[in-house]
């Protein structure tokens, strides 16, 4: 369940960098999406425990490891925007 908050998160933080921010407009706004969902997911399921926001109840919610997840489907989305500039892909 909580694979599924995170990619949905990071999914809806890549729709609104491209919406609302007018981020990666070159890219389009589906590879936005997918490029926010495998953030949002990495960072839930790698870097959540690593950092020790894991929840401590296995399958249950934990509000930081959501926190890491959007940090981490930002940073995701950021790198992605300056490879496109770079590369013009």
């Amino acid at each position: 369940m909580n694979m599924i908050v995170w990619g949905v998160a990071g999914a809806l933080l890549g729709w609104a960098s491209f919406t609302y921010l007018s981020y990666s407009e070159g890219r389009g706004m589906v590879a936005s999406l997918i490029v926010g969902a495998v953030g949002g997911l990495m960072g839930g399921h790698l870097l959540a425990p690593i950092m020790g926001a894991a929840a401590t109840v296995p399958d249950s919610f934990s509000l930081l490891a959501l926190i890491v997840a959007l940090g981490s489907a930002a940073a995701l989305l950021f790198v992605g925007g300056k490879i496109q500039e770079r590369f013009g892909f």
